[in-house]
């Protein structure tokens, strides 16, 4: 008995020892916290990744509650869903500008400035959702964190600001010029090319690509700052003159962390800061769902000769598209040997009703790209899907519309892992020869399948960061310690003008006394060999 209570003492005593070496450390587990997803994008692959993040939180136990304006596709029984749909009228504006990059080629830097209007139909769509009556209810609940999709919203950080909790960034691409100052990521426009550069990963830029890229980077950073006084106007009308509310420019230096949709091994390889963390390829499953049985049997029953998915992404419609392009795209695909999975939205009108063919409203596009049977995707070249492909070791035949797709698809051209068609200009000849090339060409896929053994390649996967980074930000109220004083320096201060000016100040007075004393020296000098001469003289004379 004695014995047996000695043990039991010894015993607390051992835990007593760990909890107060446990605390001393300051390294605590967080418990659940409750966090909020504020996602207002109207594009649904923003919102899967966003969710993914979300997804990957609630199964770690933490309290989710999101706010969208679409229904999220990726769900959780911890997720409580506030869902605030746009007006019939604002959802028509939205449809009417992306209709419009169906029919007409865009030029990358003038599309994305119209991005940047104060009236555009994406940033009126979030501002009405964040004015609403169920967004200001949020207010009324206690959140230890916010988690922003960002996409042009920067007036969204009312939404922390009221909250009083830290905030970190959800970015649906690499890191790039209009994220970058949050966290103070440098701007390294000799070597890091722009959103709208073309580039090959190892190779330096020519000097007209330079030119270009300094050009394209210096317009966007323009860009960003000119909409920024629309955004700092908007924020102060949501704040309505609360003094005890942090400033426009406050918010947007307390932005704990970012997380991108990007990996290094994607290039280019950039200098990046500790508060920006590479989460490249959340969305993607580390086990496949289950497909659809019609999915499922279609895919299935394609053994011999594949499968080919052909989706254009969610914002994008089928209708938009011409319907000359569309009668190629059908000629071609229905004339192949390959069962063809095609995103269309409207069922009951598709293009033609070709045995090889099935039609689908909405794709489990990440689980069909794991499939085995799967061998090309003919795809708009977003982001989201190309990095699916990648993952999956699916070669592409890109067909980009707008905004970063392009140069998406002139990577995926000098990479070697597919082939690009000009959707607006499409030839029937182009794009049954540039189809046929990537599915019987084995270099494509051992190209994409060699990238996939690196971007798998990783210490941590894309939830484990997510579940680390969240709980770091939370565990340290915010992270202060990990902002870069980049964040704090103006555009003078940051490019160290003020040195240089400095320094150019102080060589021009140098040269100026150097000068005055030279100067004065040869006038002395002048003068010493005058008095020389008027002595020598003088003693000639008395001689």
């Amino acid at each position: 008995m004695k014995c047996c209570c000695k043990s039991e003492y010894r015993g607390l005593i051992a835990i007593a020892i760990v909890a107060i070496i446990g605390i001393s450390t300051g390294v605590q587990p967080v418990s659940s916290a409750n966090i909020l997803g504020v996602f207002l994008s109207s594009s649904p692959s923003h919102l899967i990744v966003h969710m993914s993040i979300m997804q990957t939180l609630a199964e770690n136990g933490h309290n989710i509650t999101v706010v969208s304006t679409l229904k999220p596709k990726i769900n959780h029984p911890k997720i409580h869903n506030i869902v605030i749909e746009p007006t019939e009228a604002r959802q028509k504006e939205m449809d009417e500008e992306l209709s419009v990059l169906g029919v007409k080629k865009q030029n990358p830097l003038v599309m994305m400035m119209k991005f940047f209007r104060a009236d555009n139909a994406m940033i009126t769509l979030q501002l009405d959702a964040v004015k609403s009556e169920k967004f200001q209810s949020i207010y009324n609940n206690k959140y230890d964190l916010v988690i922003m999709g960002y996409f042009i919203n920067n007036f969204q950080f009312i939404v922390p600001a009221k909250l009083k909790c830290p905030v970190i960034i959800s970015w649906t691409g690499p890191p790039m010029e209009m994220i970058n100052d949050f966290v103070g990521v440098p701007h390294e426009v000799s070597y890091v090319p722009s959103v709208f550069t073309p580039h090959i990963n190892g190779e330096v830029m020519s000097f007209g690509l330079r030119l270009f890229n300094f050009v394209s980077n210096g317009l966007l950073r323009l860009a960003t700052n000119i909409m920024d006084i629309t955004f700092e106007g908007l924020y102060k009308e949501l704040a309505a003159d609360d003094p005890t509310l942090r400033t426009f420019s406050q918010m947007k230096q307390n932005v704990s962390l970012i997380f991108c949709n990007s990996h290094f091994s994607e290039g280019p390889i950039r200098p990046l800061v500790p508060n920006l963390v590479e989460i490249g390829g959340i969305q993607i499953k580390e086990k496949p769902t289950p497909l659809p049985k019609n999915i499922a049997d279609f895919l299935n029953a394609s053994k011999g000769n594949g499968a080919i998915l052909f989706s254009l992404g969610s914002n994008m419609k089928s209708t938009s598209i011409q319907p000359k392009t569309v009668n190629i795209i059908y000629k071609v695909l229905s004339s192949l040997p390959q069962n063809v999975i095609w995103k269309w939205e409207n069922l009951d009108n598709t293009p033609g009703n070709a045995s090889n063919i099935l039609y689908q409203k909405w794709l489990p596009q990440d689980d069909i790209l794991a499939h085995p049977n799967l061998k090309l995707f003919i795809t708009h070249a977003g982001k989201g899907g190309m990095v699916e492909a990648t993952y999956h070791s699916v070669p592409m035949v890109a067909m980009p519309v707008f905004a970063e797709q392009p140069t998406n698809a002139a990577k995926i051209v000098s990479s070697g892992y597919g082939l690009q068609v000009d959707i607006i200009n499409l030839k029937e000849n182009e794009f049954r020869d540039a189809i046929l090339e990537v599915l019987h060409n084995p270099v494509y896929r051992n190209n994409v399948r060699r990238f996939s053994e690196l971007y798998r390649n990783r210490p941590m996967t894309a939830r484990e960061n997510v579940n680390f980074w969240v709980e770091y930000v939370l565990r340290h109220q915010g992270a202060a310690h990990m902002q870069s004083p980049l964040i704090h320096l103006n555009f003078v201060q940051s490019n160290s003008l003020d040195v240089i000016l400095a320094i150019l100040l102080i060589l021009y007075l140098l040269w100026k006394l150097m000068k005055f004393t030279i100067k004065l020296l040869c006038k002395l000098i002048y003068l010493a060999i005058g008095t020389l001469k008027a002595k020598s003289l003088n003693k000639s004379k008395r001689e």
